[in-house]
Parts: C-alpha cells; sequence; structure tokens
C-alpha cells in the first residue's frame, strides 16, 4: 500500500489551511471595528397626515446606515411621547451618504395603542434606550 494518497491528501489539507489565513483584500471592517465617534446634525420633523409622520435626520460619524436608522427612531420614539402616544410603528427608511454626513429620511405612524405590524415601538423603550446609549432625541 502506498503512502503517496495520504501524503498528498495531507499537502492539500494544509495548503488549503494557510490559504485560509491570508489576510483579505477587500476593503470590508467589521461593524464593531470602526471607530464610532457620532456627530448628530439634527431632525426635522414633518406631520404628513394624521398620524402619519416624516423624520428627516442627518449625522456624521456614523458607522453605516444603521447608526442613521437608530437615530430617527430615537426621534421617532421620543415624537410620540411629545404627543401623548405610546408606541411607533416602522413605515420606511431610506438612508444616503454624502462626504462625511450621514442623512435618513424615515417614516413612522404614531399611535396610543399598540399598533398592528412587525417593526413597532414601545415609545418609553427606545427612548431609555436612547438615553442610555447617547442618542439624541427631538
Amino acid at each position: 500500500m502506498s503512502k503517496r494518497p495520504h501524503i498528498l491528501a495531507l499537502g492539500l489539507a494544509l495548503v488549503a489551511g494557510l490559504a485560509a489565513c491570508t489576510p483579505q483584500t477587500d476593503e470590508s471592517v467589521a461593524r464593531q471595528d470602526v471607530v464610532f465617534a457620532p456627530t448628530y446634525k439634527g431632525v426635522k420633523t414633518d406631520l404628513l397626515e394624521g398620524d402619519l409622520v416624516n423624520f428627516h435626520v442627518a449625522m456624521s460619524g456614523a458607522r453605516d446606515e444603521t447608526d442613521v436608522h437608530r437615530y430617527a427612531e430615537c426621534a421617532a420614539a421620543q415624537y410620540a411621547l411629545i404627543r401623548g402616544f405610546g408606541f411607533a410603528r416602522h413605515v420606511r427608511t431610506t438612508t444616503d451618504k454624502s462626504d462625511e454626513i450621514w442623512s435618513g429620511d424615515a417614516v413612522y405612524v404614531i399611535s396610543a395603542a399598540l399598533p398592528e405590524g412587525l417593526k413597532t415601538i414601545d415609545a418609553e423603550v427606545i427612548v431609555a434606550d436612547c438615553e442610555d446609549n447617547s442618542i439624541p432625541t427631538v
């Protein structure tokens, strides 16, 4: 019985293992590895119709669109509380980045009772979380 197949298999396994150790050539960086030093540039609200509210947010230092979404969510939660409501439902958020400024255009439905839908928020819980994470609200 020849030992060559075993040696060949071992050699291939070593090459495959070393290939996995090569540095990544793309420029992707994990979110948690990016320095997060945000500057929140403000929120503009527009009542669209009834309980439908549009939030325009801007910030610099965001790691990605998730930070912009969170900023808009914080604004929506505080707005709901200011208006005497306890809940909101996320309708949509679009984000854009121009130079170092991120902007978000979010729409929420605010309501006194927990609205139907998958993306609902309890305004008091979200505002408390925003305060804990130093994200400003309206």
